[in-house]
């Protein structure tokens, strides 16, 4: 049995509106970051897995995206095996 380490990395669906990305950008020109633009704002959830195999647990993870950690119908994610797992 292997422990496998992910981070799932939540953000707005393109297209989405993204009011805390907007507060962010609106407040960089007081901070002299003039020309950065397009902020959007999302989180990360890390969690660790124990498995025999990584398919298995990456599958879990999956599903966990997909039902509790973000929602589907304004939200997409990204999942990342970290180094160390296993």
């Amino acid at each position: 049995m292997g422990r496998f380490r992910y981070s799932v990395s939540i953000m707005p669906r393109e297209g989405i509106l993204d009011p805390q990305g907007r507060a962010v950008e609106a407040a960089l020109p007081q901070l002299g970051a003039e020309s950065v633009s397009g902020v959007r704002v999302g989180r990360r959830v890390e969690l660790s897995v124990d498995s025999s195999h990584e398919a298995q647990a990456r599958a879990l993870v999956e599903r966990l995206a997909a039902e509790i950690l973000a929602n589907p119908l304004v939200e997409g994610w990204q999942i990342d095996l970290l180094e160390g797992g296993a």
